[in-house]
């Protein structure tokens, strides 16, 4: 029997069945389209992926909100009495202020649970590199790993978990702050499309251009061809802005190209497609380096 809960959120893009099947908590973050919020979950409550697409391609703005530490109090609180410690895997900070409030939450309640222990890691990560970091941290705990154990490895390992992004629209990473206007027009007309990936402080840094959309998927298999540890064998997550045939034409390269057989794919959410927009294709895989 487990002695501890991993707990993350919802930036990790994971579907319900693989959140069933790790058995994890998640605490969803919060989006805003016209002054109405959303959690950001899978269930009758929310918007279906597909129509918040349909939204930021009607021209809709989505702004987003990070988990507050009393959010984090709620969340860790029925597992601490339930006498488990907890392992809480976190947004990366270097785009967002959400482990931080982790942190604060856990402060509160070490005075309410002394005997109990919350570890919260930064995860440096995003999107379904979030949820691919995650999926092995279960792996790990199912190994046999105590807490501290798994928080170190996951602290000693986290920059070998590798993203690559491109996107269709550049206007969203233009209203993002990630290109300027003037870059964004030319390279619309141009059909420029640019390649990004997560850095080592947990960004999102755009890396080159390349034009046209099918070159820019190639180009994301290309940086794994370059860094990927043992890809025919490695578990590789794909996540899409509401274009999963394109998420599948990525899939099919690696799998002509590098063997690699497991991969799960689904949509990124809407805390992260509010900034990066319809279209966008992130690939996600264990490499020597980011």
């Amino acid at each position: 029997m487990q002695s501890y809960q991993i707990i993350t959120d919802s930036t990790t893009d994971l579907t319900p069945a693989l959140i069933e099947e790790l058995g994890i908590c998640v605490v969803p973050l919060e989006y805003t389209i016209d002054d109405h919020s959303y959690f950001d979950r899978v269930d009758k409550e929310s918007m279906s992926y597909h129509d918040f697409y349909e939204l930021l391609r009607a021209g809709k703005m989505s702004t987003t909100n990070q988990i507050n530490p009393p959010r984090f109090v709620e969340a860790f609180t029925p597992y601490l009495e339930q006498g488990l410690d907890i392992l809480y895997i976190a947004f990366s900070s270097g785009l967002s202020g959400t482990y931080g409030a982790s942190r604060i939450a856990a402060d509160d309640l070490a005075a309410a649970f002394p005997d109990r222990k919350i570890r919260c890691v930064d995860s440096l990560c995003a999107s379904m590199g979030e949820g691919l970091f995650v999926y092995h941290a279960v792996m790990k705990q199912r190994e046999g790993f105590s807490i501290d154990e798994l928080a170190d490895h996951l602290e000693n390992t986290r920059l070998k978990l590798c993203h690559w992004f491109t996107v269709d629209d550049l206007n969203h990473l233009k209203r993002g702050g990630r290109v300027s206007a003037t870059a964004a027009f030319v390279g619309s007309m141009l059909g420029i499309k640019p390649v990004l990936h997560v850095d080592d402080e947990g960004h999102l840094i755009p890396v080159s251009k390349v034009r046209g959309r099918k070159a820019s998927l190639q180009a994301l298999v290309d940086h794994m061809a370059e860094t990927a540890i043992d890809p025919q064998n490695q578990m590789v997550f794909i996540s899409h802005g509401d274009c999963f045939d394109d998420a599948n034409y990525v899939a099919e390269l690696i799998r002509q190209q590098m063997g690699t057989s497991r991969f799960k794919i689904n949509f990124i959410g809407p805390v992260i497609g509010s900034h990066s927009g319809p279209g966008t294709v992130a690939l996600f895989f264990l490499g020597e380096t980011r």
